[in-house]
């Protein structure tokens, strides 16, 4: 079986951090992977995948990804692997086209709840087509997949493989007590810096806080980098927030961390909040399908953008050591039900399913 998995790129960001697991699984299962992105631009999760003996192919070192010109490379590329399985939308919509002429059978993974397009009848109708392409449409949560069926309720083929993580990656590592840096405690938010994130209300949420020496890490970069920036600065608080830019070293910065945060508009899974608790941190969230799925009645949700709340609960988990401890005992229970070999052996048995039927 020859398998190819197609991104935008491999920038920080849930799906890719989940190609990064995953892609070596396959191989070490004997599955012949490679990986193509639109967006060659070298990042942490490339030179992982690289050590880890995956091929990628690039088709840009930077530029749009809905690029057409990529429709042709695609037609090119496709009829030799016998799975091709995208991720993001410029993927979905040129792998679709390119089988029109080319004949794989074709996976695509849903990672949010929501998106721009859904808003918009045109787009509507052309989504309805685009799923039709397609053998099997996974969503990385129930509430992915009924914010999915909500759109367009006609589609067929639509399963749930929830997400999961290398568990004993997070629990092994060991804290760098450089990054404390003088402060008492660390409050950590692991995701890029784009607008289904919301790491203002976390920002704001420290401005709340008093009677603790918090320093603030916030791991990822993206577009709203400077407008994060300037919250910071707004705010005066230059010297409690450190931003780390993208790094491959997260399973460290989750270790020596106090509390981790995932503060977003919308989510469809909750991957960086699971590694917080694989990581034994006591995690809070916001309470929004998809990430309150794996955080609830483990660790704390707050309503979203609501930055009094967080600073009330990031007190709380910071005054009381026997609170703390429980609630991070729990993330952690959590945690161990997540683990990314039990989400791969089920994306290899969907695949042989399908070129099973097809077979007959």
């Amino acid at each position: 079986m020859k398998i190819a998995h197609i991104i935008t790129s491999l920038s920080y960001g849930g799906a890719e951090k989940l190609l990064s697991d995953t892609l070596p699984i396959y191989k070490s299962m004997g599955v012949d992977v490679e990986l193509i992105v639109f967006n060659g631009t070298r990042t942490a999760f490339m030179t992982q995948l690289e050590e880890a003996g995956i091929k990628i192919i690039s088709f840009s070192k930077q530029g749009s990804p809905y690029n057409p010109l990529y429709i042709l490379k695609l037609i090119k590329l496709i009829g030799k692997y016998d799975i091709v399985h995208t991720h993001n939308y410029s993927p979905q919509i040129f792998v679709a086209l390119a089988s029109l002429f080319a004949y794989p059978c074709l996976f695509t993974t849903e990672h949010s709840t929501t998106n721009r397009r859904r808003k918009n009848i045109l787009f509507k109708l052309l989504d309805r087509w685009m799923y039709s392409r397609y053998t099997g449409i996974i969503c990385i949560s129930s509430a992915t997949k009924q914010a999915l069926m909500d759109y367009l309720p006609d589609i067929s083929k639509v399963v749930v493989v929830e997400n999961g993580i290398d568990v004993k990656r997070y629990e092994k590592a060991v804290a760098d007590t450089s990054l404390r840096r003088g402060a008492d405690k660390i409050v950590t938010m692991v995701g890029g810096f784009r607008k289904q994130k919301d790491q203002d209300t976390l920002i704001r949420a420290i401005k709340e806080l008093s009677g603790f020496n918090v320093r603030l890490l916030l791991a990822g970069d993206g577009e709203r980098h400077e407008e994060l920036i300037r919250v910071v600065e707004q705010l005066d608080l230059n010297n409690k927030v450190k931003f780390l830019g993208n790094r491959s070293d997260v399973p460290i910065i989750l270790k020596s961390s106090d509390v981790v945060v995932q503060s977003s508009h919308y989510e469809g899974f909750g991957l960086a909040a699971l590694e917080g608790m694989a990581a034994g941190k006591p995690v809070i969230a916001s309470d929004v399908p998809g990430l309150a799925d794996v955080v609830k009645d483990a660790g704390l949700l707050f309503p979203s953008g609501d930055f009094k709340c967080l600073a009330r609960l990031l007190t709380k988990l910071l005054s009381d050591a026997d609170y703390y401890k429980s609630v991070a005992e729990r993330c952690m229970a959590r945690s161990k039900e997540y683990d990314v070999s039990v989400m791969a052996k089920r994306y290899a048995q969907l695949y042989n399913e399908a070129l099973l039927s097809i077979v007959r």
